[in-house]
């Protein structure tokens, strides 16, 4: 996408955003053991033309050790991608721990990988807790979620975990340490604490919980916070009020001003104090019901414009779905897009939807979802990893040693809504062009542990992959648009899947017709990718192509006609991984 283009898209955008949006009967738990057909979606004369933005040839900024392992990046129109990355332990003259933070690259310009923050960096303020031997102030420990970053800016947001950063003396009380978590961004050049569970200080009460007095804190931020024009970061915050646990999607609007103490200290670099301001929560009624919220899920957001998925019981739903929240004021009037019980489309009338999932990709105008129906289920029986944080391996195998048994829905797919159009169309469904659009992971908190995923306790969870882009035609006031996603092919035996082919695919809408097409998929050689990706022949010890063993990518992964993922070859201990952004085929556009 050309910079007039992209400038043009901008003004045409902003004017766009202004604007209000406008089954099967059986039940039945099956094991699919009847061959499932591997299709092949290679589109003849199309090929990918890859950049590598990093791979485990590049030495982590302040360190001496290559990187080796990558969350799923994310990336705006200018193509600057920021992601999470991390290097093994071990003394290489860096020291025993390894780094683990939150970086960037500019594609558009090719600058080297730098940091946004990582575990030698202090935590922005507040922060006026100072600790030996070292004498130095409060640092991160962890990101545990993917960072996300503005469509049109470069500002990102992270979540971020950390030593506490706050020390006083509450009235009556004795000393007390708090702040261990935040939302941090960089919406004027350095990073600043753009969310914290210090609301409950009295210096910093405009964190608290919307409409809770005395002021409640936040007890974490699980998912991914998102960020929209520049100096607006949206949010999950889970809370405690009265003993009772409590949930809510909310946003915060960002200044370039000082955070004043009670003492009249100023704190800075800062964004200012406005507080948060809620969106919803489990006070609010699901819109045409008297049923609360029972759960929300991390937002999306897009110019002054939020969606997010909500929910009366995430287990089990049957009221709620997608709503739209305009950025205007506290608990904005919410707009139904897509509904449990709504008619799947190119279904029958009994199809309706019983399960939505609670990762949402936005451009602005449209909206990508993995959704289900009917009532017949695969089983599946999870076994434990093998490879990363071990005290949550250790804890997934004393819980479950022989595997976590659970289902997926039969009848499952990957769908957008338009809310220009208010058209809502498939991209692909399960069984019929795919086997599974869920994945499953053993995440979480483990007691003793100073890394986990969101602050909740470790548990199986399931996630599915989706990225929407309006812009690969340079227009995002017409009908058209891409999508990516995860999906699986293969076959369940005994409640494992075999001969198993995960791959990211694309497709263009609303045309039905439009082919799927296969971007990268397991079992390929790596070097169609990374010209790196060679290992020793165990035979013969020389260089041979390691195959594919894992693909990523993430709700903000396509802006433009620009895709980026992150992909491992071979395994985690002898193998080879990175970052790749590749662009549309013109052929597909």
């Amino acid at each position: 996408m050309n910079n007039h283009c992209r400038n043009l898209q901008l003004l045409l955008c902003a004017i766009l955003l202004m604007v209000p949006a406008w089954g099967h009967a059986q039940s039945a738990t099956e094991t699919l053991t009847a061959p499932v057909p591997i299709y092949d979606y290679a589109v003849p004369g199309v090929t990918y033309d890859w950049q590598i933005v990093v791979n485990n040839g590049v030495v982590a900024p302040g360190d001496t050790r290559t990187f080796n392992s990558y969350n799923p990046p994310s990336l705006n129109l200018k193509q600057l991608v920021v992601f999470r990355g991390r290097t093994k332990g071990g003394m290489q003259g860096g020291g025993g721990e390894p780094t683990h933070g939150v970086f960037v690259r500019d594609m558009a310009t090719g600058t080297d990988v730098t940091t946004v923050f990582d575990r030698k960096t202090a935590v922005p303020q507040p922060n006026n807790i100072v600790y030996a031997p070292d004498d130095t102030p409060a640092s991160f420990i962890e990101p545990p979620a993917f960072p996300r970053i503005g469509m049109w800016w470069d500002t990102i947001a992270t979540r971020a975990n950390h030593q506490p950063v706050w020390t006083y003396l509450p009235e009556g009380g004795t000393e007390t340490r708090s702040g261990t978590t935040g939302v941090y961004t960089n919406p004027f050049g350095s990073l600043i604490t753009g969310a914290s569970n210090l609301g409950a200080v009295p210096d910093f009460s405009f964190w608290s919980v919307p409409g809770t007095n005395p002021p409640v804190r936040f007890d974490v931020f699980p998912g991914a916070p998102s960020v929209t024009d520049g100096l607006t970061i949206v949010f999950k915050g889970n809370f405690t009020d009265g003993g009772v646990a409590k949930t809510g999607v909310y946003y915060r609007n960002l200044f370039p001003f000082p955070i004043v103490t009670l003492t009249g200290s100023a704190l800075e670099p800062a964004g200012g104090m406005r507080p948060v301001i809620r969106i919803a929560d489990t006070s609010t009624y699901i819109p045409g019901t008297r049923t609360p919220f029972g759960s929300t899920a991390p937002p999306s957001a897009a110019g002054p414009i939020a969606v997010f998925a909500g929910f009366d019981n995430e287990e089990n739903p049957t009221k709620g779905g997608i709503y739209r929240a305009p950025l205007t004021g506290p608990d904005p009037k919410l707009k139904a897009l897509v509904t449990i019980g709504q008619q799947v489309p190119g279904e029958g009338v009994s199809a309706r939807f019983n399960r939505i999932g609670e990762a949402l990709s936005f451009d602005g105008r449209f909206v990508a979802f993995w959704g289900a129906w009917g009532t017949e289920t695969v089983t599946l029986t999870l076994q434990c990893p093998t490879t990363g944080n071990k005290p949550r391996i250790a804890y997934c195998n004393q819980q479950y040693p022989n595997g976590f048994e659970t289902t997926v829905p039969k009848y499952q797919g990957i769908f957008v809504y338009d809310t220009v159009l208010r058209t809502l169309n498939a991209v692909a469904k399960a069984p019929k062009d795919f086997t599974d659009f869920v994945y499953w992971n053993f995440s979480g908190k483990v007691a003793g542990s100073e890394e986990g995923d969101d602050g909740e306790p470790a548990r199986w969870r399931s996630a599915s992959f989706v990225a929407v882009s309006g812009l690969v035609d340079c227009l995002l006031l017409d009908k058209n648009y891409h999508v990516a996603f995860k999906a699986r092919q293969g076959q369940v035996v005994e409640g494992a899947y075999t001969n198993v082919v995960d791959g990211i695919y694309l497709r263009k809408g609303p045309d039905g017709r439009n082919p799927i097409a296969s971007v990268v998929q397991t079992g390929v050689e790596g070097t169609s990718i990374d010209p790196g990706a060679v290992g020793a022949d165990s035979l013969t010890g020389l260089s041979v192509p390691l195959p594919i063993t894992g693909i990523g990518i993430e709700r903000d992964g396509f802006r433009g006609d620009a895709l980026a993922v992150n992909v491992s070859m071979g395994t985690e201990a002898a193998g080879w991984a990175g970052i790749y952004l590749t662009t549309v085929p013109a052929r597909l556009k």
